[in-house]
């Protein structure tokens, strides 16, 4: 068990020994200099009738979100293709659901998940709270990860979502990880919240059993029409510090600078990846918000030196 007093020491540290105790331990257990790349699919699109003040999918705020139902297996099939040949070695697929359907979109969404693991490619999900039998059979499809973030801490949370609860949460995560699949599991800075909340919200993280492979952290991005729309940016040594604590916390974990990103400065992201941060989000868009491009992430991996993470999964 790590104590919140111990995470808010090394949350607190001077920046720069934050950041070089967290390279060091990243030096440890991670190749250095590379980078995974991963891309997301809106697999589908709005109408969700959660109240999540961040994101433009809810069908409760009039956000200019195109809706579409769940995508047909073969546009999934060319997205994933596509996105093995920009060097992507992550395919994650997000649907705007509650919680995970039964019937004919699960099985589509199996099929989809089968696959794309048969590509060699990582798979991972995100669609909502699940049940353990749900886990169980995303697992025999060949999922890798399943993502289900906690977005903040869980005494701010009431803030951001009324419609379900930081339990229901704790609860799915607790079924990815029993079914064997990988929990990516991580959380969105630039809310309102305070540094205790983001301390909170890494002590969280760094005590479920087992510890996230995965920890995406994300800058808000702020989209007319939510009740987050007009929120200013996030000064982004806040990510950096988020990183760097996340390292420290989580050493084997692949730490991910998710959403965002197009509003850091190359020399940001360097100082993110100086931080700990090992895999990026690479595709024109996620889900709804913007994204810098594939050859933006190529120009600034040549001006940093630092190359893809290659495929280690076989198909």
């Amino acid at each position: 068990m790590i104590s919140l007093e111990t995470v808010t020491q090394i949350y607190h540290q001077p920046l720069l020994s934050l950041i070089f105790e967290a390279q060091s331990i990243h030096r440890q257990h991670h190749q250095v200099d590379a980078v995974q790349m991963c891309t997301l699919s809106n697999i589908k699109s709005g109408r969700c009738p959660e109240d999540c003040k961040y994101c433009p999918q809810s069908a409760r705020y009039p956000t200019e979100v195109e809706n579409y139902p769940l995508l047909p297996l073969e546009e999934v099939i060319t997205q994933a293709n596509e996105a093995k040949q920009h060097g992507a070695t992550r395919f994650c697929m997000g649907a705007a659901w509650r919680n995970a359907p039964d019937g004919e979109e699960f099985d589509r969404v199996l099929q989809m998940v089968e696959a794309v693991a048969g590509m060699g490619l990582e798979a991972c999900v995100t669609m909502g709270m699940l049940r353990p039998d749900q886990a169980q059979r995303l697992a025999k499809a060949g999922l890798t990860a399943y993502n289900h973030n906690l977005d903040t801490s869980e005494s701010f949370y009431p803030e951001i979502i009324t419609t379900r609860t930081y339990r229901d949460r704790l609860d799915t995560i607790k079924h990815v990880a029993e079914a064997g699949i990988q929990v990516c599991c991580g959380g969105i800075v630039g809310m309102g919240e305070t540094d205790s909340d983001r301390i909170d919200l890494l002590h969280t993280l760094a005590n479920l059993t087992p510890q996230p492979e995965s920890v995406p952290i994300n800058a808000l991005s702020p989209v007319a029409g939510t009740p987050f729309g007009d929120l200013e940016a996030i000064n982004p040594l806040v990510l950096v510090r988020m990183v760097a604590t996340a390292r420290i916390l989580m050493p084997k974990a692949v730490v991910r600078l998710s959403a965002g990103r197009d509003r850091l400065t190359v020399s940001d992201q360097a100082l993110c990846f100086l931080a700990g941060a090992n895999s990026i989000f690479s595709s024109e868009k996620l889900l709804t918000t913007a994204n810098p491009d594939w050859q933006d992430d190529v120009e600034m991996f040549e001006k940093l030196g630092v190359k893809p993470k290659e495929l280690s999964l076989q198909p």
